[in-house]
């Protein structure tokens, strides 16, 4: 089964590292283009405010017989000088704020006498270049823009002595939007440093503790043996290490303190008991010592029966990986129980073997007794190994499908041990397979019977099953 990538710790933060340089980055490349724009426009339009400066005073100061070659030798392909008896701007306010304005009197040495005039305005959609520029020009213009023309155009009209005005108009475009060579390396650069410095850390201070611990959990879940993991990453890791550590140290003195006591209880029920057998073998009576041998021999079995359900049957057997096919027609060929085994692909699976034999056999077990037979098959869903132990019996109220996993809890009323057992099959059960870190739950079926389902994790994956 594929696991989505985009759903571990490290992949996220690697992107989100990325998502931010990126718009960073491009942020500031677009706060530089348009102070670059800005720019260019006010080179532009105090360049051509200082030059219509300049051509008014020589007109004022130049004889009427030299206008017109003070005009010719002032026009460029990007500012044009015209004289007229009209302005060309009409109205007196100023939508730069009167910035050019200031700039022309400051170089005229005018403060309030000449009437000066600007107009601004933008040049919205698709344009051509200045229609006074060679055809040459105009190519090289448009490839240099890349085609798209977006300008502002500047008009300026200058009151001359004589009644005349000085014309003046010019054009400069908005620079496109332009994604330089170095700016891009640079990107590459700082991304590569940031990746390093980020999958650094995370692999050695961050996911690689995270995903020790939960290797942990997993296996303390299982009842195995976990070494105290080493401190490292982060405080909050560490804090969350040595928390994990103090509790498994709690939890195997809660156990290690609970297997000494049921031990010395069996251990002092045990001599009262042999006692008691020494004194009923003792009476002359036959039935009545048959009796009390019985009564004893059933308290002795039910003493044995309660210590092996409080132990879960775990003990300190060690888990090896087996193939789930073999185990069962193994368990087939030893059990007096026989039963149906549909068998499948080849799945393993990560089991204390003697253990897990004694919970397939007490289900297997209960369906032969309760159900008259049972039908054994397994499959694999996501990360988990299913085995169905299925009977063809009567089926089970709901409200006692879960109460039958109680300790000492019998659906057959009647006392007798060889109908009804001691009622702690099924609670054994349960108690090795919840040690394997699964679980088994009863459901009756639609015709008839009941269906015992058995989930433990998969050998390899109890870890990464939780992930997908």
């Amino acid at each position: 089964m594929m696991r989505w990538p985009f759903n571990t710790l490290r992949v996220q933060l690697v992107l989100l590292v990325v998502a931010a340089l990126a718009a960073a980055q491009i942020i500031s490349l677009w706060l530089f283009v348009d102070e670059r724009s800005l720019a260019i426009r006010a080179a532009f339009g105090f360049e051509a405010a200082g030059r219509a400066a300049n051509v008014a005073r020589l007109i004022d100061e130049a004889p009427p017989d030299l206008h017109a070659s003070i005009l010719r030798a002032a026009n460029s392909p990007l500012v044009r000088f015209d004289m007229s008896d009209k302005p060309i701007v009409t109205h007196t306010g100023h939508s730069d704020g009167g910035l050019v304005e200031a700039r022309v009197r400051a170089l005229l040495g005018d403060t309030y006498s000449r009437d000066i005039r600007v107009e601004l305005h933008q040049i919205e959609g698709q344009i051509l270049p200045l229609p006074h520029l060679s055809e040459e020009m105009a190519e090289m213009h448009m490839a240099m823009m890349r085609g798209e023309l977006s300008a502002v155009e500047m008009n300026l009209s200058i009151a001359i002595s004589g009644g005349q005005w000085l014309n003046v108009g010019t054009r400069f475009e908005r620079p496109p939007l332009q994604w330089p060579l170095f700016s891009t390396l640079t990107f590459a650069l700082t991304a590569a440093v940031l990746l390093i410095v980020v999958f650094w850390f995370l692999l050695s201070r961050l996911t690689g503790p995270l995903q020790r611990l939960v290797k942990a959990a997993d296996a303390l879940g299982r009842g195995e043996d976990v070494a105290d993991l080493p401190m490292s990453g982060p405080k909050e890791v560490r804090d969350l290490t040595t928390a994990f550590n103090r509790m498994q140290d709690r939890l195997t003195r809660y156990v290690a303190d609970r297997t000494r006591l049921l031990a010395a209880l069996g251990h002092d029920l045990r001599s009262p008991l042999t006692a008691l057998r020494v004194r009923a073998e003792m009476v002359e009576e036959a039935e009545t010592r048959d009796s009390l041998v019985t009564s004893i021999e059933e308290m002795q079995t039910m003493v044995d029966a309660t210590l092996t359900f409080a132990r879960g049957l775990t003990g300190s057997e060690e888990a090896v990986e087996v193939d789930v096919g073999e185990f069962l027609s193994t368990l087939r060929i030893d059990m007096v129980e026989q039963f149906e085994l549909e068998t499948g692909a080849s799945i393993h699976a990560l089991v204390r073997p003697s253990a897990f034999r004694r919970a397939l056999r007490n289900v297997i077990e209960n369906a032969v007794r309760y159900g008259k037979s049972a039908r054994v098959s397994y499959t694999v869903r996501k990360s988990d190994l299913l085995i169905f132990v299925d009977d063809s019996g009567p089926g089970i109220r709901a409200t006692e499908l879960e109460r039958v996993f109680d300790p000492f809890y019998r659906l057959e009323e009647s006392r007798s041990l060889e109908t009804g057992g001691h009622g702690l099959g099924l609670a054994i059960a349960r108690t090795i397979i919840r040690a394997h870190g699964g679980d088994i739950s009863l459901a009756n079926l639609e015709e008839s019977g009941v269906r015992a389902s058995i989930a433990i994790p998969l050998a390899g994956d109890a870890i990464q099953g939780e992930e997908e």
